[in-house]
């Protein structure tokens, strides 16, 4: 495997790492702010397809020179 595949697929597991501490921390306070669990679920699962999207543009943009 190259150098740049696999730095590639750490930037990856980077940005969706990112992203699962995001979705954590809202489904948290979205909990804490007396949301129901399934509300604070999908509270979680949209930030985590937010914060997946933006993670992974600034990511792939800092690859290019």
């Amino acid at each position: 495997m190259s150098t740049e595949r696999s730095v590639h697929r750490l930037r990856l597991a980077l940005g969706v790492l990112i992203a699962l501490v995001v979705a954590l921390v809202a489904g948290i306070l979205a909990r804490a702010n007396n949301t129901t669990v399934p509300g604070a679920i999908l509270y979680g699962l949209g930030a985590f397809g937010g914060a997946t999207s933006l993670a992974l543009a600034v990511l792939e943009s800092l690859e290019r020179p």
